[in-house]
């Protein structure tokens, strides 16, 4: 057997010095493009999922305060006067005007149920439509006694 007198470690280096210097290939280069695609597509995927939480919180809080807003009024009413909303069936709720125009964004209704003789529940829903056009509610629930008005309990959905 004859045995090639080259050095093969030299001969690698040239090789590898051609292969340094020439381009990328074109399967390389589509390989890149796909990773940084898919980068970029999953980043916008998760910032529309922060922006929609972000708006369900912010909606969350506007509809409290518009049902707050209306509990506190209705605690300082007397007997008789929660019973003449009840009797007069009018179940809408005008959000406060100093919430500016997000407030028109939202529904809130007003309902009043006789639990026992001198017992009412009030329920107050918002209701309103988020960025990605889901709906959403809200709830408080108030049991109103002749003798004086208790605690509320605020639900979400």
């Amino acid at each position: 057997m004859a045995y090639s007198k080259r050095n093969p470690a030299a001969s690698d280096r040239t090789r590898t010095g051609r292969r340094m210097a020439a381009a990328f290939t074109i399967l390389e280069t589509m390989l890149a493009t796909i990773v940084l695609v898919f980068a970029i597509t999953s980043s916008i995927t998760v910032m529309q999922s922060g922006f929609q939480a972000l708006d369900t919180a912010r909606n969350l809080t506007t509809a409290g305060q518009i049902m707050e807003n209306e509990m506190e009024s209705l605690r300082l009413k007397n007997w008789t006067q929660i019973q003449a909303l009840q009797d007069a069936g009018n179940t809408a709720v005008a959000p406060d005007p100093s919430l500016g125009a997000a407030a028109t964004r939202f529904t809130c209704t007003r309902a009043i149920n006789d639990l026992k003789a001198d017992m009412k529940q009030i329920t107050l829903t918002a209701t309103w439509s988020g960025i990605d056009g889901r709906p959403h509610t809200a709830s408080y629930l108030t049991r109103y006694g002749k003798n004086g008005l208790n605690d509320y309990y605020y639900t979400a959905h």
